[in-house]
């Protein structure tokens, strides 16, 4: 009989909560045997986890899934994406199996079905913070699935269910894990980090002989404990998060917020139906800099949102003044099948939307150039990430990984890749930094 091991090929697509999906699914496949095959060649079967939140990522996924099939021919369909099964058989009728989003035991058993495993206790040899996808020095923490807000530009809720925490002592076990294996820096990511814990009712769990309550609060808390960077990403605004900023002047976690504000017109968050009115959250902003004046806050916006005047517009580019936003990115609204945004108002031309889309991201670069510049002279430290020649690729606390800017290292060319370095910079552009290692004392 054959001790050929059956191997399993891997489509990962959108955002990190989808990647920490595929580690899942791909540590539960390892643990049972399978090999993770680096080509469609060399799979038995290929499982593609999708994307569905914007018609964009919709025809990457369908594009994706052909590829798979025409290349390898046994494909199994799961995330965001399959949560509308009708979409994927519609174009993709010779599909195995479709399963929704974070449906693990699904896609396992949708293999197990097509590929029955071969255990063996010598080869399936697991480590115990898992399979991670992401390079060695960092990982993405998930604390939930799910979300409670109903924003009209969005169907997550529809695709990925409510808010769904993780007991917290769940959350810093794993965290533990991570740093014991290794990591340097946790990414920490959900639909609504800031709403963790609320549909547990701040359930008590303990973690190191200490009680903490699955919260925003606590979990910040435990996760300071493990010395090593902490980084939060997709926080809303909202009150509590107040007592998290001194954490973050006192380096327990990264002095790092990603909130998605969407917009600063009030009249486009009220069709948005965001929480948080604009007012109260630059006075929150303001406040949050008096506590930890190196706070970096990275956000999100939607340009061309339909109904969207010139006024407003104007309204968002002088909030974005007055915010002063360190990191910013931008897309131009694009429809989403089921979503209620597509009809409340008039859709706005999209040569409209690209020549807003270029000023706004004018003005954003202009305030980080100006911020980063303000940087030339510091000393900090940094994060590296990669090797470029001579130089190293590394990234300081205001930057996260594949979204932000990076500090480009002269003669870092030697620096081991998942090491800290202390930096002096040299220069800086509208994005990214450059320096030199300062000489160890």
């Amino acid at each position: 009989m054959s001790r050929r091991q059956p191997k399993v090929g891997f489509v990962s697509l959108g955002c990190p909560k989808a990647l920490v999906d595929s580690e899942r699914i791909i540590t539960q496949l390892r643990a049972e045997g399978y090999q993770v095959a680096p080509s469609y060649d060399e799979a038995d079967v290929v499982v593609v986890n999708t994307c569905g939140f914007i018609d964009s990522a919709v025809d990457e996924s369908l594009d994706a899934i052909g590829e798979a099939l025409e290349q390898n021919g046994k494909v199994i369909v799961t995330g965001c994406l399959g949560a509308r099964p009708e979409r994927i058989l519609e174009r993709h009728p010779k599909v195995l199996k479709v399963t929704g989003p974070h449906a693990y035991e699904d896609v396992v058993g949708a293999v197990h079905e097509h590929l029955p495993p071969k255990h063996d206790p010598f080869v399936d040899l697991v480590p115990p913070q898992g399979i991670r996808l992401t390079p060695r020095h960092y990982a993405y923490l998930k604390i939930s699935e799910g979300c409670n807000n109903k924003c009209s530009f969005c169907i997550i809720p529809s695709m990925r269910g409510l808010l769904a925490s993780r007991p917290i002592d769940e959350v810093l076990r794993e965290g533990e894990k991570l740093a014991r294996a290794g990591v340097r820096e946790l990414l920490v990511i959900s639909q609504d980090t800031s709403a963790y814990g609320s549909d547990l009712r701040y359930r008590p769990g303990e973690w190191r002989g200490r009680q903490y309550e699955t919260r925003f609060l606590d979990l910040a808390r435990g996760l300071g404990e493990l010395g090593i960077w902490v980084r939060m990403h997709y926080v809303y605004p909202y009150p509590h998060v107040d007592d998290v900023i001194p954490l973050m002047a006192e380096r327990k976690v990264l002095p790092y917020l990603d909130i998605p504000f969407q917009h600063g017109s009030p009249t486009v968050l009220k069709r948005m139906r965001r929480p948080g009115l604009v007012e109260k959250t630059l006075n929150r902003i303001r406040a949050w800099r008096e506590v930890c004046p190196d706070l970096t806050i990275r956000s999100t916006f939607i340009v061309g949102f339909p109904g969207e005047t010139e006024a407003e517009f104007d309204e968002l580019l002088a909030w974005l003044d007055e915010a002063q936003l360190d990191r910013v990115g931008a897309f131009k609204y694009s429809p989403v099948e089921g979503a209620a945004a597509n009809d409340v108002a008039a859709h706005v031309p999209p040569d409209v939307q690209e020549e807003r889309l270029a000023r706004f991201m004018q003005k954003s670069a202009a305030i980080s150039a100006a911020k980063l510049a303000n940087k030339v002279g510091q000393r900090m430290t940094v994060l590296v990430d990669g090797i470029d020649g001579s130089h190293a690729i590394a990234r300081s606390m205001a930057d996260a990984p594949e979204i932000d800017g990076v500090v480009r290292i002269s003669r870092g060319g030697k620096l081991p890749v998942g090491a800290f370095a202390e930096v002096e910079i040299t220069a800086s552009s509208e994005h990214d930094l450059s320096g030199r290692l300062v000489p160890k004392s």
